[in-house]
Order: structure tokens, then sequence, then C-alpha cells
């Protein structure tokens, strides 16, 4: 069975994320460490790529997939250097490069024991158009991947209209769609857009929806959202160690589910990963459009196809997988785009859907026992190997 060839776009940064020794920070929450006035001494700052195109893209290419990696950038140091990272990995980046923006890029505040704080500029980001991609280069592939239009000017601006005609055009050239979110700043324009009507209309054309739940409910349910955030305050536990399958995570998956998608994979952080799908008549017409689109544009493509996503045993499935306990936990940067990586590697070798959640799964805990998104990260047969073994799992999640 030949590779199955996918394509990465949307946002990209280059992540500096400074070192917080633990025997200094442990137990110290971010407001104690990050004070006005104070100076705190710090670790090695990582550098390295960062956005969906580098830790789900990059992080399906380290897994072994054939993917194409395409983001805007500008004609600047980072963009040099987030180019160049790209290539010592062996990876061919497809960098739209912009004489008129700066790089993105990201500070990442990530003391142990605290979420994480992020400090952005989108940069070339909000002058990345859909009208940038190649069709003639994307109609050669089968899968299609895009996150992070949160952060992304030219993309939520006008409501989800280019959103939508570009997740009509990829499934109209029959590849198969995934779309990952990211979490908006409720006091810019993007905190204030109509984010339940640009999911409406663009989740019909979307056949796995990928983002994480505090995401979700800010986008479709603010007053639970606002819950959470109150409920955090008052236990000074992270959301995702407070959350009920049954009253916060079901309800918020369902309500995407209604508005289209083929299935939801919902991150839940620490807690893990719940998995919910469209019939299996729904599930199985996504694998007959890649094959059709496959005998239609190269016909010695379609037998590749018939043994990657088949569809079958992905229809009306109700599915949480708990997290791998990691050995170490450095830095969460990039383990929710990773654990994607994984699951998107998954469906596309023909995997089940619980095999699927599992290497996402592992794949997560793996990559935050480094501070780069892709360093942790193992080969496939390994990881596997690591979890039919026994990896202890963490019970967060309650009824």
């Amino acid at each position: 069975m030949s590779e199955s060839k996918m394509i990465t776009a949307g946002y990209i940064s280059m992540d500096i994320t400074p070192a917080f020794p633990m025997e200094y920070y442990q137990g110290r929450t971010l407001e104690e460490v990050i004070r006005p006035g104070k100076l705190r001494e710090v670790g090695r700052a990582d550098a390295s790529p960062g956005g969906c195109v580098s830790n789900t893209g990059l992080a399906m290419f380290v897994l072994g997939a054939d993917v194409s990696l395409v983001a805007k950038v500008g004609d600047d140091a980072f963009g040099h250097m987030i180019a160049g990272n790209y290539r010592n990995r062996g990876a061919s980046p497809e960098f739209i490069i912009s004489k008129d923006d700066e790089t993105s890029y990201t500070i990442v505040i990530s003391v142990p024991g605290s979420d994480r704080c992020f400090l952005v500029d989108p940069g070339a980001n909000d002058h990345f158009y859909p009208e940038d991609l190649d069709m003639e280069k994307v109609a050669a592939r089968q899968y299609f991947h895009f996150g992070y239009p949160a952060l992304m000017r030219s993309i939520y601006q006008d409501g989800g209209v280019r959103l939508a005609g570009m997740y009509r055009s990829m499934q109209e050239t029959g590849l198969i769609t995934s779309l990952d979110m990211a979490m908006p700043d409720a006091g810019s324009d993007s905190g204030k857009a109509d984010w339940e009507g640009l999911l409406k209309k663009t989740l019909p054309y979307v056949d796995f929806f990928v983002p994480s739940i505090e995401e979700l409910g800010f986008m479709l349910d603010r007053e639970r959202y606002e819950y959470w955030q109150r409920k955090t305050k008052e236990t000074g536990k992270d959301i995702c160690m407070t959350l009920s399958l049954k009253d916060d995570v079901r309800p918020l998956a369902r309500k995407a589910l209604d508005m289209g998608c083929g299935s939801i994979l919902l991150k839940c952080g620490a807690a893990g990963m719940y998995f919910l799908s469209s019939p299996e008549d729904h599930m199985l017409s996504i694998a007959e459009r890649m094959r059709a689109h496959a005998r239609e544009c190269n016909p010695e493509q379609a037998d590749a196809a018939e043994g990657v996503y088949t569809g079958i045993g992905w229809g009306d499935r109700d599915l949480f997988q708990d997290s791998f306990k990691p050995d170490r936990i450095l830095s969460g940067t990039g383990a929710g785009d990773t654990a994607i990586a994984g699951f998107l590697y998954g469906i596309s070798h023909g995997m089940d859907p619980e095999t699927c959640l599992k290497i996402a799964a592992g794949c997560g805990s793996m990559c935050i026992t480094q501070y780069d998104s892709l360093s942790g990260l193992l080969p496939i047969p390994e990881l596997m190997k690591r979890i039919e073994s026994g990896w202890e799992l963490q019970h967060f999640i309650q009824e």
C-alpha cells in the first residue's frame, strides 16, 4: 500500500519558549511568577516552529506521512528559521512568501503546574486566503487539514464565507477534510466574531472536526464556558480536571455534530479525548468520496485508497479515551496538535476508531515530555508497543 497523501495548511509561527526550572518554579502559580516590576531568572529558551502546520503537519511527517506543508510567512529571519528547521528534518515546506507581512511569532510562558499563557503576533497569517492554495496540487492529495482560523483575520472576518467555501471546494474535489480550531482572544475582533454562525456554514463540509473542549465551549455555549472559568477560580483546578462526560462533553459534541460534520474529536486536555460520529452511511460516504477522487485523478492510487480509510465501523460511535500517564511534564505546547496528527495518521492507515484514539492519546502524552512539540514523539510501531504493553491510563473524567 502506498503512503496516503495529505496536506496541512493554516496557521504557522515561530514559538519561543523560555524554560522555567522545576526546582525554582514547581508549585508556584503563573500569577505569582509573572508580576509587574519583578525580574525572574529562567533557563534556556527553546525556539521552534509552532502553529497547526508545524505541530500537526510536521508531526505527521515525523510519524511517516506523505504531507504537504502550506502556510504564509514573511521574507524575514523567523520565516527563514522555520523553513530551515523544516528542511533539517527532511521536509519540504510549501510556503507562500509575503513581502508585505512579518512572520508570526509566539512567546509561550509555561510555568510548571500552571496552564500556558501565549503572547501572539499573527503576522502573515492574517492575510492567508484560500486563493493562496494551489488547487492543482491540492487535487493530487487525499486528505486536507486546516487549523487555527480563530487566529487568522482573513479567514474569520467575513463570518465564515471563505472558510466554508474552501471546505466545500475540498469536498467537491474529493478530499477527506478535517478542521482544528484555536482559542480566540476574548477582547479581540476574533473573540467577538459569530463563531456559531461560522461553524454552521462550515461544518457540513468537514468530515473530522477536532477542536478542544474549551474552544468549543467558547464558540457554542458561552454560558457553560464562563461557568467553567468561575469553577476554575473557585477550585484552583484546570477546566479539564472538572469536566463531566454527561453534562459537559457529550452535549457540546452533539451540538457540533448536529451542525453537519461527519464526526468530532473533542480534545479534553489532560483528561483525554472524546469521539462522536454520525451514522454509518455518512461515514461510508466519506470513504467513497476519496475512492472516487482517487479513481478519477490517478487510477493507480485507487487501489491504495481502498486500503486506507474505509468508513466501516466508524458510524454511530461514542468513545472516550483516557490520557496515558506521561513520563514527565515539561510543556503542554503542541500536545493537542500532535494528538490530532496521531489521529489523522491512524485514519489514513485504515485503523479503527479505538486504535486511532489510542495513538492520538499516546502522541499527546509523549509530546509534553519535551519543551517543543516534536522531540518527544515515538515512531508509530514503538508507540503501539508501549500502548499494548500496558501503558498506565489516567482517569480524570467524571461521568
